[in-house]
């Protein structure tokens, strides 16, 4: 293990989190908000500075490996979870370190569960701040820099390859570095593209550009108590729901189209399944919630749509509370939050290409009981899965389904219901944001203590990176 280089690249990402503090310090400045502007402006220079420093001594080892990469993004991670958290101490607008942190976890890994009890009454800076890390840690913090900072092409892979949401990662050209490039210029053009499509909605210039960068991310905060339904629109949940639909899509599949190859993302078989999930899904919801609109159809299949698509995608948003739906579509929703959204994209969850896997995984196994001797081989897009890749799998959702039971098992002793125990644990770790119970969509985690908030901090990190990367810090060994 490359401990030099580790410590070398964290400090880069802690120096280029400290640049784009910058931003929401003239936000404060626009707005006049001192004591935000004191907080944002300190956090930034001591990150800056910090980073700089760390970064003028460049070790001689620069080698980078799977290992090397998982740990970077652990420790960049956790960095930017705990540093980001300093401008809410700072300015006051969130006093509590452990809140603080649960809010800014909750951001950087796109979740959305938030602490904050009255939103609108916090600065305009801090609400940027809180959609901002949604933006950027959508595509992945790593991604960000390694598309701005210079490395090498076989470096950059293994840093992308441990970020990446998904069971691959993969060039989409012959130089990563132009792949990343590229994937990031696609994200910032379809966040752009919302936020105009949002200004023509009427939305005020700061709620449609938080809005967008919130569903870019697929993080769900929003600068209104209410979330998207305090704006009452059908075309602005029209508009997001469309966006939530298109960042929850490999966005290997925009390459493809933007490349003319439409044969090859119309054959996808992931993106085929994960529509298919979410036309059942709003079909049978939309039937069930019926009644509950006074048996208006339009109205049932308005809610029923932008739900199923905020838990698929993760984002997170509400424009109703679902709690107050029959249990069925409830249940409905709950499966959704372990689905999840597609490999490559910026959705949370298992991720439909892992369910589907599982899926026929199991035919196979059934089928090789029923029939012995008959050849069975797992197929997705008309290809063999290799069998190391349907094993990887298997193994990360055993340890997947591990890492939940051990956080609703060590959570319970705070002491709450057992429907926001458990929802608690599936929300965040799936990033989605609201859950059942106390965490519904109009409730908050602010009653947990602070050690369970931290609990479901590092559940959230553990979601939006998919466990590994994580579980290497405590694996280190030196050579």
């Amino acid at each position: 293990m490359n401990h030099r280089m580790i410590f070398y690249l964290t400090a880069q990402i802690v120096r280029g989190i400290g640049v784009l503090l910058l931003l929401p310090t003239i936000v404060a400045g626009i707005y006049g908000e001192m004591p935000s502007l004191i907080g944002f402006a300190v956090t930034s220079a001591c990150l800056i500075l910090l980073g700089t420093i760390v970064t003028l001594f460049k070790p001689q080892n620069t080698s980078v490996y799977t290992r090397e990469g998982m740990a970077v993004v652990a420790c960049s991670w956790l960095a930017c979870s705990v540093l980001g958290a300093l401008p809410f101490v700072l300015s006051g607008e969130i006093p509590n370190l452990a809140d603080a942190i649960f809010e800014t976890a909750s951001g950087f890994t796109t979740t959305g569960s938030t602490i904050l009890t009255d939103i609108e009454a916090m600065s305009k800076s801090c609400l940027f701040w809180r959609s901002f890390t949604h933006f950027i840690g959508g595509m992945g913090v790593l991604i960000l820099m390694l598309a701005i900072i210079p490395q090498s092409d076989t470096r950059m892979m293994h840093l992308v390859r441990a970020e990446s949401p998904g069971p691959t990662a993969g060039k989409l050209v012959a130089k990563m570095s132009t792949s990343v490039r590229i994937l990031y210029l696609i994200y910032v053009a379809l966040t752009a593209i919302e936020t105009v499509l949002l200004l023509l909605g009427g939305l005020p210039f700061f709620d449609a550009i938080t809005t967008a960068f919130s569903t870019a991310g697929t993080g769900g905060f929003s600068v209104r108590a209410g979330s998207i339904a305090d704006y009452d629109s059908v075309y602005v949940e029209m508009v997001v729901t469309l966006f939530m639909m298109l960042f929850s899509v490999n966005f290997t599949m925009y390459f493809l189209l933007l490349s003319k190859k439409f044969t090859q993302v119309f054959k996808n078989e992931e993106l085929r399944v994960f529509l298919s999930i979410c036309a059942v899904s709003i079909i049978l919801i939309t039937i069930n919630i019926i009644p509950h609109y006074e048996g208006s159809i339009l109205t049932a299949l308005r809610y029923a749509s932008f739900q199923v698509f905020t838990i698929i995608s993760t984002a997170g948003f509400a424009s109703a509370d679902f709690t107050e739906w029959p249990f069925f579509s409830q249940m409905i929703l709950i499966i959704l939050m372990f689905v999840g959204s597609c490999a490559g994209s910026t959705g949370g969850g298992l991720k439909v290409v892992r369910v589907l896997v599982l899926f026929k995984s199991a035919i196979k196994e059934i089928r090789c009981i029923l029939s012995p001797r008959s050849v069975v081989v797992v197929r997705c897009d008309e290809k063999p899965v290799d069998k190391e890749v349907v094993h990887g799998i298997g193994y990360y959702f055993i340890v997947y389904m591990f890492l939940l039971a051990a956080s609703i098992f060590l959570l319970s002793l705070d002491e709450h219901d057992i429907t926001t125990t458990v929802s608690s644990v599936i929300t965040c770790m799936n990033n989605v944001g609201p859950g059942l119970g106390e965490v519904n969509p109009a409730g908050n985690f602010a009653d947990y203590s602070w050690w369970a908030k931290l609990l479901l901090a590092t559940d959230m990190l553990l979601g939006r990176l998919e466990i590994y990367p994580l579980l290497v810090l405590f694996t280190v060994r030196k050579k």
